[in-house]
């Protein structure tokens, strides 16, 4: 079996790049030139170099496959220009689809596995979403709506080109190797290193540790029915509840103090205003806290059916990625010392 993952140096493509080494599969990684790729230069893959838009690293990469993971997406939800997130999330998808289905490539490809975002379903206060919950684009932060775009066309490219695609609706992953310092992960290594001041109250996410949503992947290239979608988390969990456990799991001093809601929404606001007047992009802005309020639980019931899946508490990839942060620390200042 030869796989492909495109976007193989991300965080989440990373991981799917070590399980299918770990799975003696025959390995091909697509990078982009300069990228970051320290979570796969352990690793024995052939890499291509070149991005998304690359017709020829595209189909070299992808001729001759089984299948392909693909994991590219720009998750920059803060941006004042929504701009790039369509370019990369929706445009890029689609160029990369039509590369896909060319006669050449299409003609060996067993499934083409797509990340996708959980936040692509639709939720609703008081109720638990599935796969079946349709979401409208109306009102949505521009980061979701690409994110949904992007699905809807990897689904409509199985319908209407053969394209044998599965779409994972993923949610927010934790663990260790997180060599890009994901927002997320920022959070653990503020609490593992004992200097987050605050936590945020009312925040919670559905969240699984990355190596169970790599797996979820490798799974679905597998098993996935094309032309679905799968929703892939463990739990919902707060923000407060992910600074304690790695906190506790670096040996530090939990946050001692919470962000109420609603100054939490003050500060979001005067992070968007201050976006506007000086033409910057604010990570705490209203758009980005849109995001991090996904209070709806969702059912993963059919992808623990039908994918065989059976993910670990997130927990303990919560407590893992606290000792990666932590163990990076110690080596950094052992190499100096040195």
């Amino acid at each position: 079996m030869t796989s492909l993952v495109i976007g193989g140096n991300g965080y989440l493509g990373s991981h799917v790049v070590r399980a299918l080494v770990e799975d003696g599969e025959e390995v091909r990684v697509m990078v982009r030139e300069g990228a970051n790729t320290i979570g796969i230069d352990d690793l024995d893959v052939t890499r291509f170099v070149g991005d998304i838009w690359d017709d020829d690293a595209l189909r070299a990469a992808m001729t001759g496959v089984d299948v392909v993971y693909y994991c590219v997406v720009d998750t920059r939800g803060w941006l004042r220009d929504p701009a790039p997130l369509f370019r990369t999330n929706v445009e890029g998808t689609r160029h990369v689809l039509d590369i896909a289905t060319e006669p050449g490539i299409a003609s060996g490809l067993k499934k083409f596995v797509f990340t996708s975002s959980y936040a692509t379903v639709g939720r609703r206060r008081g109720r638990v979403a599935t796969e079946a919950d349709v979401i409208s684009e109306k009102g949505l932060t521009p980061y979701v709506r690409s994110r949904v775009q992007a699905e809807r066309l990897v689904l409509q490219y199985a319908r209407e080109r053969g394209l044998p695609a599965v779409a994972m609706c993923v949610s927010t992953t934790y663990g260790g190797k997180d060599w890009g310092r994901t927002p997320h992960g920022e959070i653990i290594a503020g609490a593992a290193f004992g200097k987050l001041p605050f936590v945020m109250s009312g925040i919670e996410l559905e969240a699984v540790g990355v190596n169970d949503a790599a797996r979820a992947l490798i799974k679905a290239a597998a098993k996935g029915r094309v032309g679905e979608r799968y929703l892939i988390s463990e739990k919902m969990i707060s923000n407060a509840e992910v600074a304690r456990i790695a906190a506790e799991a670096a040996g530090v001093p939990a946050p001692a103090h919470s962000l109420p809601l609603p100054l939490t929404y003050l500060l979001a606001t005067l992070g968007t205003v201050k976006g506007r007047l000086k033409g910057t992009d604010e990570k705490l802005s209203l758009a980005s806290l849109r995001l991090m309020r996904a209070e709806s639980p969702v059912d993963c019931s059919k992808a623990r059916r039908e994918l065989d899946w059976a993910p670990t508490p997130v927990e303990q990839s919560i407590r893992e990625a606290a000792r990666f942060w932590v163990g990076l620390r110690a080596a950094r200042r052992k190499s100096k010392a040195g």
